[in-house]
């Protein structure tokens, strides 16, 4: 069977669509999570 691997980007309310979208899909799950501040990513430290 293929795997799907999929990247979602929202601009509100991401963790309530994710936890949708996994309870949805059999043996989906979370693998990532990235919080940014309104700068972006650079505010956080990262690179």
């Amino acid at each position: 069977m293929q795997k799907i691997v999929t990247s979602l980007w929202f601009d509100g309310n991401a963790e309530e669509a994710v936890n949708f979208y996994t309870s949805i899909f059999k043996n989906s799950k979370i693998t990532e999570v990235s919080r940014y501040s309104e700068a972006g990513q650079a505010s956080l430290g990262r690179c």
